[in-house]
């Protein structure tokens, strides 16, 4: 079990731990990169478009790229109210995961009656994005290696087994490492065993893959427009107007692909909560550090606990490591404000140098963090408004890089009125269960919080409250 503090005594940060975060920027490192493009122009003037999508994350990405191979012809439109993936999409840790339900254990939680579906669904989902980097020769690093959960307490080693099983169950290519095959692919001494996902993660440069596929669908005739915030969207004359402060696009259908920022569409506000996750990234590690290591297989981890963290090897061998930490801040608080969080930046350091204690005195270059959709269920939910016009997609909790992709063909089937195997889907004809108004909002988050700590503390047994928020279909993760 970890300590809840980096080490020591009463919250005091070693020097060990201060000295490896000196100097760190406070930007993503995907982001603080030479291949950053210029900025594209913002939205001035009126434009007339078939299909207007607000939002330059991943969801609105993929929804005007699959929109314009479905019909070349199209007249596409992207807004986006800052510049590409400078949100969720270029600050996550760029793992490309098969699963559309944030795991399996969530998808049979929830969707018993569907899982092998969404199964087949999503691992067809991850096909297609390996082929489209292939096809528009997208340089983001794309990796397909696998993925390993890693049981770093006791009581985790013993859910190891039964991970596996219900892996293998739904047709997942699965492999049960005890300590010893786990040390001998990654060397750590908190390792107990862990399951290795073969097929279903694959690893990116997150801002890369974003920068490529804008790319993309302005090679297609799209046009992508930045530094332009949306005011609002409303229904004229059977068609949709989006308005900026110095715009606006009419268009006949529109995607609404706005992560966590304050929904355009307001019936949306009650099931998405902002959530800050951090994440640090060290310097590039030099031959001897790197083969202290192992980790010749470049696997995604991730550790097995209610809190836990994820991690893996850039393109040029830095290790990226986050997590852990999850914050909401009253109101749904947002801003550059809560992008830094030095107590959480020395908690994952602490943690990181307990994982790799052969790493120390290797220095953090980036230390960053921002803010992620969530919603009750820990997957997307998705709907429509004005009539069918406008379909939009939120609530990914974390493993939207993967799952967005899927999620814009759902939301071009809505806008299409089209009845097809996805919009049968129960996952897409449901909604999760609302959260409480503040203050309750807070509160209930705060409370969550506290237990899931007290589960992990307790060998996972999972109090009354978790328990309870179980049986209402509730639920707050990263």
């Amino acid at each position: 079990m970890r300590n809840p503090q980096p080490a020591g005594t009463n919250g005091v940060v070693p020097h060990g731990v201060r000295g490896a975060l000196r100097g760190a920027a406070h930007v993503p490192l995907w982001l603080d990169s030479s291949a950053a493009p210029d900025a594209r122009d913002a939205l001035v003037g009126a434009r007339r478009a078939d299909l207007v999508v607000v939002g330059a994350g991943f969801t609105g990405l993929w929804s005007a790229l699959r929109a314009l191979e479905r019909d070349p012809g199209r007249k596409v439109v992207v807004v986006e109210g800052a510049r590409i993936a400078s949100a969720a999409s270029g600050r996550n840790g760029g793992f490309v995961d098969a699963s559309l339900t944030h795991g399996l254990e969530n998808g049979v939680a929830r969707f018993a009656s569907e899982i092998d579906r969404l199964v087949a669904m999503g691992a067809d989902n991850l096909d297609g994005i390996e082929a489209t980097i292939a096809r528009e020769r997208i340089d983001c690093g794309f990796e397909r290696v696998g993925s390993i959960d890693v049981a770093t307490a006791p009581w985790q080693a013993a859910s190891v087994e039964d991970a596996a099983r219900l892996a293998l169950a739904h047709g997942e290519d699965v492999e049960v490492l005890d300590r010893s095959a786990l040390r001998d692919r990654v060397d750590s001494p908190t390792y107990l065993g862990g399951v290795f996902h073969r097929r279903t993660t694959s690893l990116v440069d997150p801002a890369r893959l974003a920068w490529g596929l804008a790319s993309a669908i302005e090679a297609r005739g799209g046009i992508v427009l930045e530094r332009s915030p949306v005011a609002s969207l409303e229904a004229v004359d059977g068609a949709v107007r989006c308005s900026t402060e110095r715009g606006t696009v009419v268009a006949d259908r529109a995607v609404v692909a706005t992560s966590a920022f304050p929904p355009l569409v307001r019936r949306v506000r009650r099931y998405v909560i902002p959530v800050y996750d951090y994440v640090l990234a060290t310097e590039p590690l030099d031959a001897r550090r790197r083969d202290a290591l192992r980790w010749q297989g470049r696997e995604g981890l991730s550790d097995m606990g209610n809190q836990f963290h994820y991690y893996r090897l850039t393109p040029d061998d830095r290790v990226l490591f986050g997590g852990y930490d999850a914050l909401y801040y009253f109101n749904g608080s947002m801003g550059a404000r809560r992008e830094v969080r030095p107590a959480t930046f020395a908690l994952l350091a602490g943690h990181f140098f307990e994982t790799f204690p052969q790493l120390a005195g290797v220095r953090f270059t980036h230390a960053w963090g921002g803010a992620i959709d969530t919603c009750s269920r820990f997957c997307a939910f998705y709907g429509t408004a004005h009539d069918g016009r406008v379909a939009y997609a939120a609530g990914f909790t974390g493993l939207g890089v993967g799952a967005s992709r899927f999620a814009a063909d759902v939301l071009l089937d809505l806008i299409s009125g089209a009845e097809t195997e996805r919009t049968s889907l129960e996952m897409v004809r449901s909604m999760p269960v609302p959260f409480p108004p503040e203050p309750l909002r807070s509160v209930v988050v705060a409370m969550t919080r506290h237990a899931i700590a007290r589960a992990d503390a307790a060998d996972g047994r999972r109090g009354a409250w978790l328990r309870l928020l179980d049986r209402l279909g509730l639920g707050f993760d990263s």
